[in-house]
């Protein structure tokens, strides 16, 4: 399923540090919804410190960032908090954005089938279009990577 040059699925959800996030309330900024598996897990940990790195860079871009995970607010807090994380942390509980991204599905680690969170990334321009959709994110330089296109719209 592949969202490229469609019109981004809106949603509200809660975020870290209390309160909701709606994707349309962000416009006209381009926004960098990034969809990972699991707070304080290593590939998620080094995912959301790269963002971090280069949030005033996405910032002066004109860019917000934005992770989504299945874990809860007060699990986003302690990530945010242990990590120092300078990103919105949202929470996606009953996985309904996920799914509507087509990022829910089911995963394979030693042998064993399960249901998670494949590791993406959308860039949203300030009109809420996709721009650019990124499956199966490898961590190492993804956020350069993405701040390149944000610098492109």
């Amino acid at each position: 399923m592949s969202l490229d040059g469609q019109t981004a699925p809106d949603f509200t959800l809660p975020r870290d540090g209390g309160g909701e996030i709606t994707l349309s309330d962000l416009r006209p900024k381009a926004v960098v919804l990034y969809f990972y598996p699991k707070d304080d897990t290593r590939g998620c940990t080094l995912e959301a410190q790269a963002f971090t790195a280069r949030a005033a860079d996405f910032e002066a871009a004109g860019a917000v960032v934005v992770g989504i995970s299945k874990d809860t607010v007060q699990k986003h807090d302690k990530f945010r908090d242990k990590y120092d994380l300078g990103v919105i942390l949202a929470s996606d509980a009953e996985s309904d954005v996920c799914e509507r991204y087509g990022v829910w599905g089911e995963k394979q680690m030693y042998g064993k089938s399960y249901m998670g969170i494949e590791r993406a990334t959308f860039l949203v321009t300030g009109d809420g279009t996709v721009a650019r959709e990124w499956r199966k994110v490898k961590v190492d330089g993804h956020a350069d990577e993405v701040l390149n296109a944000v610098k492109a719209l």
